[in-house]
């Protein structure tokens, strides 16, 4: 018997399956309207929790390598909040990985926290006043983002418990990100070897994220030339200049220069440059950072380097070693997370400034000779991001795992990072408020990354087309070991007169 169906029939099929179809989406948005609104409520009954632990940090002050007392701060407020976390993996002290839940998906939250050296300033003061003179500081405002990164992987974790969400959420506080220190040790260790999508977190001027090929590759390292002393004026002819080596190299990439892409950056200092005039100094040394827009293309130059060194030696009879500082692989930013995360900047949108927020930006942009334009009141367009010429060793993680971007507003437009002034604004209450709506971002995409199955096959997928194009490969020599060392002397130095300034708070999450 044959059954017959009319073009009326297949039109009623059609349109009760897609009721059906429209039903389940509009439950599924309901339900992911409902946890993420019960992540914002998280945030906004935390935000003095989670300003605490970032003011705190801030006070602190510790540079690359340092970050102990942040670190420690970071590990109890976790643990109160039910996170198992691991401090000092990878070999290094300050490197802490938290993590709450089991299984996959897993999601990490890569950020930092270490300050600047001679970056102290007391906040909210316009004119140069060092809270501690020579001290090191928050310059960059690194310290914005233990609160963010916590508050967010906490609200996730209120949701994930009530309604019964598989997977892990976890956050990497990777020690001396201001000096390309640590990330590939941690990749290296296997942090990253069963996590399904990152976003990286960085405070900004304004609430963005974006999408493609950010910042440059870079390769840092030292050279140290040895020669024979003799007296300058007396027997200069037994000595072996170990400076005329550095000077050598120095002239000899310059000749390099015209024959390198012209994508490509090099600059050095002199680090070891003799001891007087009269002696022929048996010791020189010279620290290059060598970058491109690719690691391929930053160690071909580099390459040329090692060649140059050796030629410098040869012709001044000296000997000479190399010492591994550092590298970093440009980040790669997947279009696929870019625009889940540009849907919950959409959501929340930027802080509600006051009058007075607005006018305080106006008078910092005006004493710092800045152009006077307040704050910013919409997020930032969306779209691929243009690659800058500057470094973060959070690249070396982006091609190894998929990954995101968020920057949240907490600073003041204009105020470039780095100098004195970007230290005044970290405590305020533009950072604050900039805090809030980046943990609320930040917890929404991450519930979208937990939830939605398709959007990591998605972002997997563009992953592996575009990190296929230029295979992963270590910078890291396998009996290179963290730089433990890395600003010791200088905190040693300051920390008795910065501790004066701790705020003494032990904030904890409800």
């Amino acid at each position: 018997m044959r059954s017959v169906i009319n073009s009326g029939s297949i039109r009623l099929l059609w349109l009760l399956g897609l009721v059906v179809s429209l039903i389940c989406q509009s439950a599924e948005g309901q339900a992911g309207d409902e946890r993420k609104q019960l992540a914002f409520d998280a945030v906004d009954r935390n935000a003095e929790q989670m300003t605490a632990i970032s003011d705190s940090i801030f006070y602190f002050g510790e540079p690359g390598m340092q970050e102990f007392e942040g670190t420690k701060l970071l590990k109890g407020t976790l643990e109160a909040a039910g996170f198992r976390v691991d401090l000092g993996g990878a070999g290094m002290p300050t490197n802490l990985w938290a993590e709450w839940g089991a299984g996959r998906p897993k999601i990490a939250i890569v950020t930092e926290i270490d300050a600047l050296p001679s970056g102290s300033q007391t906040p909210l003061e316009f004119a140069r006043k060092p809270l501690v003179a020579g001290a090191p500081g928050h310059m960059e405002g690194h310290n914005t983002h233990g609160g963010v990164a916590s508050m967010a992987a906490f609200a996730v974790k209120q949701v994930m418990e009530r309604y019964n969400l598989p997977g892990t959420v976890a956050i990497s506080f990777g020690p001396a990100e201001e000096q390309l220190a640590s990330r590939p040790f941690i990749v290296r260790a296997g942090y990253f070897k069963d996590v399904d999508a990152i976003i990286y977190l960085h405070l900004r001027d304004s609430l963005a994220t974006g999408y493609g090929v950010q910042n440059y590759a870079a390769i840092s390292s030292i050279f140290t030339f040895h020669g024979k002393t003799a007296h300058g004026a007396v027997n200069p002819w037994d000595g072996k200049d170990a400076v005329d080596a550095v000077e050598l190299m120095d002239i000899g990439f310059d000749k390099l220069r015209e024959h390198l892409r012209p994508t490509y950056r090099a600059h050095r200092t002199i680090t070891v440059g003799g001891i007087q005039p009269n002696i022929i100094p048996d010791t020189g040394q010279i620290w290059w950072f060598v970058r491109d827009a690719s690691m391929p293309d930053a160690k071909t130059t580099y390459d040329k380097l090692l060649k140059i060194a050796e030629g410098a030696a040869l012709m001044t009879g000296t000997t000479w070693d190399v010492k591994y500082a550092a590298s970093a692989w440009p980040q790669l930013v997947t279009k696929t997370i870019a625009e889940a995360i540009q849907r919950n900047i959409e959501m929340v949108g930027v802080p509600q400034w006051t009058d007075q927020e607005q006018q305080f930006a106006r008078d910092f942009q005006k004493s710092a000779e800045r152009p006077v334009v307040g704050l910013r009141t919409t997020p930032e367009a969306f779209g691929e991001r243009r690659q800058s010429t500057s470094s973060n060793d959070n690249g070396d993680v982006s091609w190894v795992v998929p990954a995101g971007l968020l920057n949240f507003p907490a600073s003041v437009p204009g105020i470039e990072y780095h100098e004195w002034h970007a230290a005044i604004t970290p405590v305020s209450s533009i950072s604050h408020k900039g805090q809030v709506v980046g943990a609320k971002v930040l917890a929404a995409s991450i519930i979208d990354l937990l939830t939605s199955p398709e959007l990591l096959e998605k972002a997997r997928a563009e992953f592996l087309v575009e990190s296929r194009k230029t295979p992963y490969f270590s910078l890291l020599p396998a009996e290179t070991n963290p730089p433990l060392d890395l600003n010791r002397a200088e905190m040693e130095k300051y920390r008795p007169e910065r501790r004066k300034f701790y705020l003494d708070k032990t904030p904890r999450f409800n």
